[in-house]
């Protein structure tokens, strides 16, 4: 598999040390999940450039590294919605790989913010 199969291997050896990782599958294509969540996969959608991953994170983190990085990191028109940036694996170092892997790792494990609810109803205005 060349390169491709480089890449997928050097995101595994790291992917794996994360806590609670296990590799798995989503839509049929290698993925690494943190508590049956998916934080990194392979996308194989015609868009994406062979060899590319993808990593969940915030949009504001995303657009960040594109304007940073944008030799490394982009995203395809299907993913602009998305809380997730695509990364050219054969671009990165192992740390850069690393730190971003953490950061998606770390994306997903955070906890979702309640919403706060009013506990009583608020007082009537007199007119």
């Amino acid at each position: 598999m060349g390169k491709a199969r480089d890449g997928f291997t050097r995101v595994r050896a790291i992917a794996l040390t994360l806590s609670d990782v296990v590799e798995g599958t989503t839509f049929g294509f290698p993925a690494f999940k943190r508590r049956d969540k998916t934080f990194a996969w392979f996308p194989k959608k015609k868009e994406v450039e062979a060899g590319s991953l993808g990593v969940r994170m915030s949009i504001v983190e995303r657009d960040f590294r594109i304007s940073a990085e944008p030799s490394i990191y982009y995203v395809t028109p299907h993913y602009k919605d998305y809380t997730s940036v695509l990364a050219r694996v054969d671009a990165m170092s192992d740390a850069a790989l690393r730190e971003l892997l953490e950061a998606g790792h770390e994306f997903i494990g955070k906890p979702k913010v309640p919403v706060r609810r009013l506990t009583r109803t608020p007082p009537r205005r007199r007119s």
